[in-house]
């Protein structure tokens, strides 16, 4: 049980995720296709509430990778629409949380290093984007600056 008051997932094995990183105390008591999650909170783009969204684990020096993929499905995920209006996040890795990050979205030739960093972390991510027509978006979670 937290003290903060987060909007909970309306989906079941969301929700059942986070129970159970909450349980354990660490990201590390989930895994999706035996591959690492982190769990990034940001704020709801129209509530303005917390909300926390486990993702796939992409990590480079330090920085964080979130992946739109929501499984090669034709839309975003919603919570794309919230990193574009509320781009401050924390992201909790293993038992370890990181505040002050900021969302970028990704284009262009650093887009591509990123993108390569994610399927070398989760193929499936090359199936998800064979499956779709939308470029599927790609935030680079980084330190906000001063």
């Amino acid at each position: 049980m937290t003290d903060v008051d987060y909007i909970q997932p309306a989906s079941e094995w969301v929700r059942d995720q986070l129970a159970a990183i909450d349980a354990a105390g660490t990201t590390r008591a989930v895994h999706v296709q035996g591959r690492p999650v982190v769990v990034v909170t940001m704020r709801g783009a129209r509530s303005g509430r917390l909300r926390r969204v486990p993702l796939m684990r992409v990590e480079h020096g330090g920085r964080y990778l979130a992946v739109g993929s929501k499984g090669g499905a034709p839309r975003d995920p919603v919570w794309v629409r919230n990193l574009l209006a509320h781009p401050d996040v924390a992201v909790m890795d293993g038992d370890r949380t990181t505040t002050g990050l900021r969302a970028r979205l990704l284009d262009g030739a650093e887009r591509e290093e990123w993108w390569a960093r994610a399927v070398a972390a989760f193929p499936s991510y090359r199936d998800y984007q064979a499956r779709t027509a939308r470029t599927i978006p790609l935030f680079v979670l980084e330190p906000a600056p001063h």
